[in-house]
């Protein structure tokens, strides 16, 4: 059982709010905090070169951390600026060419359909979506039928944004081995709310940010490349970080995955991503799982018991992402009202999942993240305010 108590006592903001957008960007921890304003105040006191250079045995460390939170080697770990350019570089480094087919799940992020397009457009690759099962996840079964030797890459969502659903990523890792494609997992929600290992994903590439369950900085994201795979990729650009220029002519792109990364960085932000890590293996994943979970299979019966609102979760593995809709309500109204009593929610809108919202006709939805520091007490504070909140209405 985790020390919820403690955990609360080493988050400031749980002093001020309720927080239930940790899939948006979770409460950062003290440690996080002071590690971040200490290395500014350092750079303020020293010059950013030189507050780097002290902190060397630091930077490096959080490549070690990262990687075992991941279960794969340091070098196998560049430190990005946001997850969006990670999963780009990953994407944009794969050389793909005219036939080649693209593989993706219907619950896909909209910046990553976007990629996808671009790509199709310029290099006519085709792009294709995986069906989902009968519990609205991604078929396994029906990527093993659409699979073939033109398959360059299977690219999915584990924790799509609009909900509760965990994508069977294993197991679409298992069919891509079989057949030697490449594939790419944006694991952005599933980061630091449960155990991850690249082995057990069977995944090429991964992407993560730090701002969400990782409980870290904004403007830090990792990228996960798998060291057998460097060879059939190329970044999408280079500098003199991330290559060495051996002669006019010629350059020397920089061993492992660091080779993805650029030389301007955000070092405080690495650091507290550092920390973030380090404080989440600390707490143990696989306890944070399990009391994420606890709490959202608590706000989601705790919803079902209100009048009028209805949660949209899919899928056999829920996380603690709960979405849902209230009668009377639109989402950006409700989100703005909760905001009133310090009650922090999100919304989430057709145009961030548009495949998925679209085929549940859907074009907007209410997400409450939990994360471990939440309160029971919490829930019962927000689903009581809530069902005050849908009688009001009902009853003008």
């Amino acid at each position: 059982m985790l020390d919820v108590d403690r955990a609360r006592r080493e988050t400031p903001g749980c002093a001020h709010v309720i927080h239930l957008n940790n899939a948006g960007a979770a409460l950062m921890p003290r440690v996080v905090l002071d590690t971040v304003t200490d290395f500014l105040q350092l750079e303020a006191d020293t010059g950013g070169y030189e507050a780097a250079r002290s902190r060397k045995p630091q930077l490096d460390g959080v490549y070690i951390s990262a990687a075992a939170m991941l279960g794969c080697r340091p070098d196998e770990i560049a430190i990005m600026e946001n997850a969006t350019r990670a999963w780009d570089m990953a994407f944009y480094g794969i050389p793909f060419e005219a036939g080649d087919r693209v593989l993706t799940a219907q619950a896909e992020y909209a910046s990553n359909l976007i990629a996808y397009r671009q790509v199709a457009r310029k290099r006519g690759v085709s792009i294709e979506v995986i069906p989902n099962d009968e519990h609205g996840q991604v078929s396994v079964a029906a990527l093993r039928e659409m699979m073939d030797e033109r398959v360059r890459l299977v690219a999915i969502t584990h924790v799509p944004t609009n909900g509760g659903l965990v994508n069977p990523a294993a197991e679409v890792g298992a069919v891509t081995k079989a057949w030697g494609a490449l594939y790419l997992v944006d694991a952005c929600q599933s980061v630091g709310q449960m155990p991850l290992s690249v082995e057990d994903l069977g995944c090429d590439m991964l992407s993560a940010t730090s701002r969400k369950y990782l409980r870290g900085p904004r403007g830090v994201g990792l990228l996960y490349v798998r060291s057998e795979v460097l060879d059939r990729l190329e970044p999408p650009f280079l500098d003199v970080h991330a290559a060495t220029l051996v002669n006019a002519d010629r350059y020397e792109m920089a061993p492992g995955a660091r080779r993805f990364e650029n030389w301007e960085s955000n070092v405080a932000g690495k650091l507290g991503l550092g920390a973030a890590i380090d404080y989440a293996l600390d707490w143990g994943l696989d306890a944070i799982w399990r009391r994420v979970g606890h709490l959202a299979e608590g706000l989601r019966q705790g919803l079902a018991e209100i009048p009028g609102v209805q949660v949209r979760d899919v899928g056999q593995v829920r996380c603690g992402i709960v979405s849902f809709s209230a009668e009377g309500w639109d989402a950006d109204g409700l989100r703005s009202e909760l905001l009133k009593h310090r009650i922090n929610v999100n919304r989430s809108g057709a145009g961030s999942t548009p495949l998925d919202m679209r085929a549940r006709g859907l074009e907007e939805l209410v997400r409450a993240s939990v994360h471990y520091y939440n309160s029971e007490s919490e829930i019962d504070k927000f689903c009581s305010l809530l069902a005050t909140l849908c009688e009001e209405v009902a009853a003008t």
